[in-house]
């Protein structure tokens, strides 16, 4: 199966990652090769990629914001869970991981997946089945994030047992969780698997059971919440701030 990465970033990421075959790059005629532009014909050069300019790129309906350039590629390279903790264990770090519990807006996923990449996470988990997958939108969310990402396809529940076999704290953010703040430290900063939930739900009842503690990150506006995106990136960012021992969540 092939697909069509579109957008500039997300075109000279995959490029750059090289973890997909590659088919063929379509430029459009009147795209300058200047900027991030030259720097996917000149990668595209030497993946060997066969590029092509056209009047009009061959995307799928809807898809509008390709910036004049588009990448036939191979479907996305998931891995399993192993794969995710022996990246951890090869770069001598406690585990890190981003449960996604079926989230349904692409821009979300690609929101997740971007943050996930810059903090460092080891890997990430989606559901098997009801969930987003990385589709070319997602890779476009992400900036091409995704492209550099270890993403696994796996039942979710099962992921969680599997990781705290290897002895990974489970986190749920959820709004009837702890707060974020004195004693959060520690439930963050070592071995962590940090669970999302989808869009208006939440965490599914199996996986809230699942997880060794819930925590909700404080609130003090006049909105219920944040997005999935949003608050998940934010608790990322915390994570990350506590297992550098560059800040704590509160003075204790």
């Amino acid at each position: 199966m092939r697909e069509i990465i579109y957008g500039r970033s997300a075109v000279y990421e995959t490029l750059r990652a090289a973890r997909r075959q590659f088919f063929g790059l379509q430029l459009v005629e009147t795209a300058k090769p200047a900027g991030r532009l030259q720097q996917i014909i000149e990668l595209a050069g030497a993946r060997k990629v066969p590029i092509t300019r056209t009047h009009r790129l061959k995307l799928p309906e809807g898809e509008v914001n390709h910036q004049g350039v588009a990448l036939k590629v191979s479907r996305y390279p998931y891995c399993d869970l192993i794969d995710i903790l022996d990246r951890a264990r090869q770069k001598g770090e406690p585990p890190f991981v981003l449960l996604l519990d079926a989230l349904q807006d692409p821009q979300n996923l690609g929101s997740l997946l971007r943050t996930a990449e810059v903090v460092g996470v080891h890997g990430v988990v989606i559901p098997l089945a009801r969930t987003v997958d990385v589709t070319p939108s997602v890779v476009n969310a992400s900036a091409g994030a995704s492209e550099h990402l270890l993403v696994a396809q796996s039942n979710l529940a099962q992921a969680v047992d599997s990781l705290k076999k290897e002895e990974v704290w489970v986190v749920g953010l959820d709004q009837g969780g702890e707060p974020f703040g004195a004693g959060s430290n520690r439930h963050v900063s070592g071995a962590l698997g940090l669970v999302v939930g989808s869009e208006g739900e939440g965490l599914h009842d199996l996986t809230r059971k699942k997880c060794d503690i819930l925590l909700q990150l404080p609130m003090c506006g006049s909105v219920e919440s944040l997005n999935a995106a949003v608050a998940g990136s934010v608790a990322l960012y915390l994570a990350l701030l506590a297992r550098t021992g560059k800040a704590s969540l509160q003075q204790e």
